[in-house]
């Protein structure tokens, strides 16, 4: 406090000038970054340009594996594979109908199959011709099954394209042709990146609003979309040393997109307050690294922890996702960090002018920013019990449809009805029953006569409408039988059976014939899959769940924060999972129904369960500010919320529309992901932290801050606050 004029007094010192504040690490950064801004700019324009470059000459090498060592399914297909029988490569169907009879266009079909015979990745053509098993029974519709050279994984699209065309090219008004397969499906045409641009525009306009200036709106975005153009070039050139699925540039972009926006967001919004409050530019930047910018850093990283742990789960392809992504959320957090900074230096009198120009207009009107936040965050002081029931049982009710959710993969059968993978798929059901979509492939290893006696136990096997002759391999020493449900691949008959089969049929017949039996083919891997990640998941739950609260206990010295917070986003997680059920599972809103795919619960907890220690940690960093300053808990809530409510539900808003966009995807996988994570986001913005958060902190009071004094004296400190003087 200054001296009363008049006093005789000494002067007393001088306090240091508000732009004089201690410089923590990120506040140096940003420090270099804007003292050195054009060489920050330039050098990331070069980074990103040599990553596009290299990635365009080295091409991509995307390859999905869906291999999980220990299972039937797995074991089957290293038969298949050491003992040189065709089913080792997947195949696709070449369906034909004509209400005249198949017969009257064999002259029209033989040659063409002829043609595909000789096309590169087919290694055998079996006509419909050949017998009678490949003709329906009233003789209109027929298929032919083309035997690939491998696994569709390893079958280059193009040469499935051509297969695709090549049969087509005979179709006629009287003879449809369609094909069918998870080879056809990869093959066909995807739609443009409409998502992506809708998401951007969307992501613009918020942007726009939230600052009043297009400037000020660009910047996080160029922020965001430089990180993903260098993320995505980076996984490609990647993607020829480590297995990444074809699926996952979209991914990247829908995460890369909502993330990057989310944190150059919370940084520049930090620097538009100190802007506000009369700090000059360059000290305004350092002030925002070092407080918002931390927050960034320790969200970024909560994020690639939880992504690596997904590694653990033991599928390859969602090894590879987790990595592409983890890299994606570190490029996007290193742009945040230093070329933001950059722009901000580059552009700072022109913001300076703009934020200052706005406070003035603000003031002159009466206005005080936060305020509304400040009314609501009393209401609920008022009545935090009722908020916090009304909340909690909000998200308990959407949860609940996910406990009847049922993991697999899409089929044929959800594809556009526009696809030819889907036609096909329907003809087959048709002409031949809903099973024949999804065959069980039983592998026996033994003599010919094994093969025979397994055969007729299967056919009398209920639940199984037909079952194939045995077929040996090259060498003798496998048969293969293929076995037709009643129902369709994803109907839980299915699943009914697969289980059936191992657990009740095969193991007395392996003590009759001597014979090992293994039961396998797309749908069982497909339901192997599914259940393996089932089982897993609460391991990988709880190791993540864990770690999290450890940091967040570290940081905040509080029992009670990181309980409330794993629980509430525990919640937010489960609520979005059951929105996904109840729209993809059981049809709502026109969806087709099918299975959830078996990768979205992972994913999305991952992703959701760091972006939501994201809000938390920049919600509650704020209000412990405010607790330290005045040791008042109720000022602290009402202040915290005031001062991050608006750029939190900005910053939400941001990465919905983002991640909504995805919905109008073509890709069923991609709709579920940006379903789910556009809920999550929306009830951890607007229910958890807006309303249940602010009711657990009233209830709590100076609770809230309790650690046991054993534990404080040997926990380590860790400040994510900006430093002040002493």
């Amino acid at each position: 406090m200054s001296s009363p004029r008049g006093s005789a007094a000494p002067p007393a010192p001088a306090p240091p000038p508000a732009d004089s504040a201690p410089v923590g690490r990120f506040g140096a950064l940003a420090g270099w970054a804007q003292r050195h801004r054009w060489a920050a700019i330039l050098l990331w324009l070069a980074i990103v340009a040599a990553i596009a470059l290299g990635s365009t000459a080295a091409g991509s090498a995307y390859k999905n594996d869906f291999t999980l060592p220990g299972t039937d399914s797995q074991a089957a297909t290293d038969l298949f594979k050491k003992h040189g029988s065709d089913q080792a490569g997947d195949s696709v169907e070449i369906v034909f109908k004509d209400t005249g009879g198949i017969e009257s266009v064999r002259a029209t079909v033989e040659p063409m199959l002829a043609k595909v015979q000789q096309m590169a990745g087919v290694a055998d053509v079996r006509s419909p011709f050949a017998d009678g098993s490949a003709v329906s029974k009233d003789g209109t519709i027929a298929y032919a099954s083309v035997t690939l050279d491998g696994k569709v994984e390893d079958v280059p699209k193009e040469d499935v394209a051509k297969i695709i065309d090549t049969a087509q090219s005979i179709a006629s008004d009287h003879l449809q042709v369609e094909v069918g397969g998870e080879a056809a499906r990869n093959a066909q045409d995807k739609a443009g990146p409409t998502a992506e641009l809708a998401g951007i525009v969307a992501a613009l306009l918020i942007l726009v609003l939230l600052f009043g200036s297009l400037l000020a709106a660009s910047l996080p975005l160029i922020t965001a979309l430089f990180a993903v153009g260098g993320a995505i070039g980076l996984i490609a050139l990647a993607s020829h040393l480590f297995t990444v699925a074809d699926f996952t540039p979209p991914i990247l972009m829908l995460v890369g997109l909502g993330v990057g926006v989310d944190y150059a967001l919370l940084i520049f919004y930090r620097y538009r307050h100190e802007l506000r409050s009369g700090v000059q530019p360059d000290e305004a930047g350092r002030r925002a690294l070092d407080s918002a910018g931390r927050t960034v850093f320790f969200a970024g990283c909560t994020v690639i922890v939880a992504l690596l742990g997904l590694i653990a789960l033991g599928l390859g392809s969602l090894q590879g996702i987790a990595l592409a992504v983890a890299v994606t959320v570190l490029i996007t957090m290193a742009a945040s960090l230093v070329l933001l900074p950059a722009l901000l230096a580059l552009f700072a009198r022109r913001l300076q002018r703009h934020v200052l120009k706005q406070a003035a207009r603000a003031t002159t009107k009466g206005k005080t920013e936060g305020s509304r936040w400040r009314a609501m965050a009393r209401a609920v002081q008022r009545r935090p019990v009722p908020t916090l029931l009304v909340g909690v049982i909000a998200l308990l009710a959407l949860s609940a449809p996910a406990l009847s959710m049922r993991l697999g993969f899409a089929d044929s059968g959800n594809d556009s009805k526009k696809t030819t993978s889907r036609h096909a798929y329907e003809l087959l059901a048709e002409g031949f029953g809903p099973g024949f979509n999804g065959p069980l492939i039983v592998l026996v290893k033994g003599n010919a006569d094994a093969g025979k006696t397994v055969q007729a136990a299967l056919a009398e096997t209920a639940g199984v409408a037909a079952v194939s002759p045995p077929m040996p391999s090259e060498d003798g020493a496998l048969s293969t039988v293929f076995v037709y449900p009643t129902t369709s691949p994803q109907d839980e008959g299915t699943v009914a059976l697969v289980h059936h089969l191992r657990d009740d049929i095969t193991p007395p017949l392996e003590q009759d014939t001597g014979a090992d039996i293994l039961v396998g083919g797309a749908t069982a891997a497909s339901q192997d899959v599914s259940e393996t990640l089932a089982d897993r998941l609460p391991l990988f739950v709880a190791v993540v769940v864990g770690v999290s609260s450890l940091l967040l206990l570290l940081v905040f010295r509080s029992i009670w924060i990181p309980v409330k917070a794993a629980i509430l986003n525990l919640l937010s997680i489960s609520a979005a999972l059951g929105v996904i059920t109840l729209v993809f599972q059981h049809g709502w809103f026109g969806a087709q129904p099918g299975p959830i795919e078996a990768f979205i619960p992972a994913l999305i907890f991952a992703i959701v369960f760091g972006l939501s220690m994201d809000y938390e940690v920049f919600l509650i960093s704020r209000i412990h500010e405010e607790w330290i300053r005045t040791k008042d808990s109720s000022h602290a809530v009402r202040e915290g919320l005031a001062s991050t409510g608006k750029v939190i539900t900005a910053a939400a808003a941001i990465m919905i529309v983002v991640f909504a966009a995805f919905v109008l995807s073509t890709d069923r996988m991609l709709q579920q992901f940006g379903l789910g994570l556009a809920v999550a986001i929306l009830l951890d913005a607007v229910v958890i932290r807006c309303l249940i958060v602010p009711a657990v902190m009233q209830m709590l009071g100076t609770w809230a801050w309790w650690l046991p004094a054993p534990l404080a004296r040997r926990l380590p400190k860790v400040s994510i606050e900006r430093p002040e003087h002493n």
